[in-house]
């Protein structure tokens, strides 16, 4: 494939700012939305996986948004196909650029049309669908990332790595030890940074072996030399116009499994080794231990990171308000109000409420989208909140859920699935999940 004109070798002769004027005339952002989001249940029976909750007053998919903006890119699409409503409200609502920026932030949601009439099939499928839209724009470089990642990246250095190379295509990767390498697609790589090779999910010492990362880059990098480290995929791609055309050119459905190995084959394939926190949010467990360790007193994600922040939708809620208890390692959102509760390694979510005598203890109370008695307040069932003398442990409680009085919920004894009566509740990883818009009754035990 043929590289396209190349912009002057990259830092030190990009400045900041002329870089961030690249990226802000020529790249454009691709976030996947993924598919139903089956291993994040029940917390996607009702919504499309980026706009699952996060850290009590963010969403999923305001990560790699932020990530975009902050380094310039602001010229965004979001791909998604399932219940996309609450993903398409919260967008509208959070990401409003100026009249006088090109900038946007769009939903482009599967649907229907002349040349097809098959939903996403994976992500390049996903892309191939809408390339049409994105071929539209003079865009030089795309930048495709994933919707359910917990990671802070300034892309400004990616993409100048990238044309710095001479790659036409350029992968994130993350280095890991042995123990965690079978869990990955790991790339194998020159001393260049040449992607060699891609191998998914290997799982013996022969089989990892040639995929060791060269001491060369170990020393670039100030990685320990004397523990094999290997480079994993992270799902986070720059293609160059026309070489993304191109391998599109067929019908392959994923990048990761198809597009990739191909590519690597016939294309100029380097590798972006990433240094830093990044967590892929997954399943249920992953995305209550990246939640929790957010109540660490330092976590290894930095939420206070004034340089490049996390956007999000701006309430304007009141300030908390604690009328008495005991809190210890804890996130709370704007507009709770807790009373004589006991809150320990738990994250609130906007406008929780906790009546009097209440302890929970490793939790996400997701909170809920209107307080009792507001014009939008449901008056078919009781107002969202935690009632008294509950007792909540390894919980996520989704919005809009009312805790009636004297509950107790606890995995201790209880299997590491299961599926809950009337759809209750449902335990996933050991974590029971109470759904949005539950109901539980005064003295439950679950």
């Amino acid at each position: 494939m043929k590289n396209p004109p190349m912009f002057p070798a990259a830092p030190p002769a990009f400045n900041r700012f002329e870089t961030e004027a690249l990226l802000q005339r020529n790249t454009l952002g691709i976030i996947m939305g993924g598919g139903a989001g089956t291993r994040l249940f029940p917390l996607t029976k009702d919504r499309a996986k980026p706009a699952v909750p996060l850290a009590g007053k963010y969403r999923l998919v305001d990560i790699p948004i932020s990530n975009c903006i902050n380094s310039g890119v602001r010229q965004v699409y979001v791909l998604t196909q399932f219940n996309s409503a609450s993903l398409n409200r919260h967008i509208s609502r959070a990401y409003k650029f100026d009249l006088f920026s090109n900038g946007f932030v769009e939903i482009l949601a599967a649907q229907q049309t002349a040349s097809g009439v098959e939903w996403y099939q994976g992500t390049a499928d996903a892309v191939r669908q809408n390339l049409k839209n994105f071929t539209q724009g003079k865009y030089e470089y795309f930048l495709i990332l994933s919707g359910d990642q917990l990671y802070r990246m300034d892309f400004r250095k990616f993409l100048a790595k990238h044309i710095q190379s001479g790659a036409e295509i350029t992968i994130a990767t993350i280095p890991v030890d042995g123990k965690r390498a079978s869990s990955f697609g790991l790339m194998q790589t020159n001393a260049a940074g040449r992607i060699l090779n891609f191998v998914e999910k290997p799982k013996t010492p022969e089989a990892l072996k040639p995929l060791e990362m060269p001491a060369e880059i170990l020393r670039e990098l100030k990685l320990p030399e004397n523990e094999p480290r290997y480079e994993a995929n992270m799902g986070i791609y720059v293609f160059n116009r026309q070489t993304l055309i191109e391998a599109l050119d067929n019908d392959m459905a994923d990048f990761g499994k198809h597009i990739i190995p191909e590519a690597i084959k016939k294309c100029r394939v380097h590798s972006y080794p990433f240094q830093g926190y990044w967590e892929d949010i997954g399943t249920i467990g992953s995305f209550f231990e990246a939640n929790l360790d957010l109540c660490s007193v330092v976590p290894a994600f930095n939420f206070f990171d004034s340089q490049a922040p996390i956007f999000t939708h701006a309430r304007f809620l009141p300030a908390t308000k604690i009328n008495g208890g005991h809190i210890h390692h804890a996130l709370l959102s704007d507009g709770c109000i807790l009373t004589e509760a006991t809150i320990e390694r738990s994250i609130l979510g906007v406008r929780t409420v906790v009546e009097g005598n209440s302890i929970i203890k490793e939790s996400v109370i997701m909170g809920a989208d209107y307080y009792a008695g507001a014009t939008n307040c449901p008056t078919d069932r009781p107002p969202p909140g935690i009632g008294k003398g509950c007792k909540i442990e390894r919980t996520i409680v989704d919005k809009n859920v009312h805790v009636g009085d004297g509950v107790v919920i606890t995995p201790r004894g209880k299997p590491e699935t299961f599926d809950g009566p009337d759809g209750m509740f449902y335990i996933r990883d050991g974590i029971i999940v109470i759904p949005k818009n539950t109901v539980i009754p005064p003295g439950t035990w679950i």
